[in-house]
């Protein structure tokens, strides 16, 4: 199994435990992480904008 075969495979898994838990990803969010690995961020990259994308959004609720 080739390293994009394994990636494919834990994203999979990944969005059956989501959906499992009762929290499905929306089509953006499996498309963010589709980007993410396609074009091989690193992790900390991906936590850096998943914590200011979870920031801005705390931010535009507070206002609200």
């Amino acid at each position: 199994m080739d390293q994009q075969e394994t990636v494919t495979e834990n994203l999979l898994s990944a969005l059956h435990l989501q959906a499992l838990e009762g929290n499905p990803l929306s089509a953006n969010e499996i498309a963010m992480f589709e980007m993410f690995e396609r074009e091989g961020w690193p992790h900390e990259r991906r936590l850096a904008f998943l914590r200011e994308r979870a920031r801005a959004e705390a931010l535009v609720e507070s206002a609200e």
